[in-house]
């Protein structure tokens, strides 16, 4: 597919929400700076890489500083909802959490001229999606997995440099994160397995 030309048609965008909708857009592959997916279509699969800006430091330490301002922030994003006054805040501080056109970069196998093509709008649509439903996804995409974010969090609730006030309910809100991250693998690996699921654990 060409690249450096930023540009698709209403034509495409159709395409791609269809594409999505039917469940064409494979397991989408979610690292820093990247997302990968294949992509059916009739017979033929392709391969599509988006690639987006990680935070740098600065942005990543301010970011951080945001989640852990107010009391209650870390369950939401763990709970599945992105608080509209988070992404404020961290625009505020020059933090940019949703990615604008002009930063995507996608490039795809098959060989379309417009970029992004209709397979790389599927995969963007699926992602959005994806984020919807966990707003994780886009910090991990933007370099901040929930891993990072707990060890930073957790850092900052128990770290010298922590200041008095506060410090107890941010701890209290990492052990709460951490327990329902705990709780969500234990449950992706029994679901995987087809095991019955312990009352206790949902």
């Amino acid at each position: 597919m060409a690249g450096n030309r930023p540009a698709y048609v209403d034509q495409d965008l159709r395409a791609g929400r269809t594409i999505a909708r039917r469940g064409e857009v494979g397991g989408i592959s979610v690292a820093a700076g990247s997302l990968l997916a294949a992509v059916r279509e009739g017979d033929d699969a392709w391969t599509v890489e988006v690639r987006v800006p990680v935070l740098a430091d600065e942005e990543r330490r301010s970011l951080v500083d945001v989640v852990a301002a107010e009391t209650g922030r870390i369950a939401a994003l763990f709970a599945g909802e992105l608080p509209y006054d988070l992404v404020e805040h961290a625009e505020e501080l020059g933090v940019e959490l949703l990615p604008y056109g002009g930063e995507l970069a996608a490039t795809c196998t098959c060989d379309a001229y417009l970029d992004p093509c209709r397979h790389a709008l599927a995969v963007l649509i699926q992602t959005g999606w994806l984020v919807d439903a966990d707003p994780l996804v886009l910090l991990a995409v933007r370099g901040l997995d929930r891993e990072a974010l707990l060890s930073e969090l957790h850092e900052r609730s128990t770290g010298p440099a922590a200041a008095a006030g506060g410090v107890t309910d941010l701890a209290d809100d990492v052990e709460v994160a951490a327990d329902a991250v705990l709780r969500a693998r234990r449950l992706v690996e029994l679901m995987e397995a087809g095991a019955e699921l312990p009352e206790g654990l949902l």
